[in-house]
């Protein structure tokens, strides 16, 4: 069995891997030693990887390296794809994890990871298993925060997911429109390029806000190419275990 962890902002998500195929996950809202235990509840573990966006505490780390042979990623990591992110020390391991897995999904096709969490990123994983980089953009709960905090008179308010009117009839709903209409249309507009560029182009949603994504995508045009991963990250980091020891 491997043990993959995906540690975020807001969450630790905990998996277990029979070969590549998940048999368990878990979220759980802390990351400790005792957490993993009670998740492995004694299960044996082969290997066990982890990433990281927010710092690992030491006694958590020395959990990890007593769980079977230990990998913690990070960008600099072997893997099979050519990473020419100018920065990579600077880049999200959890967004060349998500590549790795939307390589593993849908090998020799051109894929557009779209990370809907905290920020939104969009990372094209090329055909040719090159990775030159994306996007980052405000997520959905930022936009909506970032109005309040920024101005001196619109309030905060919630994402609504039955909203589908296309424009504000007040200020509530204004806000509305702006943040989520605009967001989908983002997201179209930058399916809508790198398909011109990619006519074999396959769109991979994941992150926390997924489902709004999804249910707005299947309406869109490019209903037919997109696809909902919610465990892309973690697929991508069980991966890493067999291209690491490759």
């Amino acid at each position: 069995m491997n043990l993959v962890i995906d540690k975020g902002n807001s969450s630790a998500k905990i998996a277990l891997f029979e070969e590549r195929a998940m048999v368990r996950k878990e979220v759980y809202p802390t990351l400790s030693g005792e957490v993993i235990g009670r998740f492995l509840a004694g299960q044996h573990v082969e290997f066990s990887i982890i990433s990281t966006v927010a710092g690992l505490a030491p006694e958590t780390e020395d959990y990890l390296n007593g769980s079977g042979h230990f990998i913690r990623f990070h960008t600099g990591l072997k893997t099979k794809v050519v990473n020419r992110y100018a920065t990579p020390e600077t880049l999200g391991p959890d967004r060349l994890a998500a590549v790795i897995g939307a390589q593993a999904l849908f090998p020799g096709r051109n894929v557009l990871v779209i990370d809907a969490g905290t920020a939104i990123t969009y990372d094209l994983a090329r055909a040719d298993r090159r990775y030159d980089g994306g996007s980052i953009s405000p997520g959905l709960s930022m936009r909506f925060r970032a109005l309040q905090t920024f101005t001196g008179k619109l309030p905060l308010i919630n994402a609504d997911p039955g909203y589908d009117t296309g424009y504000g009839y007040d200020t509530r709903t204004a806000i509305l429109s702006g943040v989520q209409d605009g967001i989908v249309y983002e997201a179209m507009g930058f399916i809508g390029a790198y398909r011109a560029l990619y006519p074999d182009l396959q769109v991979v949603l994941c992150g926390g806000d997924v489902n709004f994504f999804e249910t707005r995508m299947k309406s869109s045009i490019f209903a037919p190419i997109v696809k909902t991963e919610p465990s892309l990250v973690l697929i991508g980091l069980n991966e890493v275990i067999y291209q690491y020891n490759d």
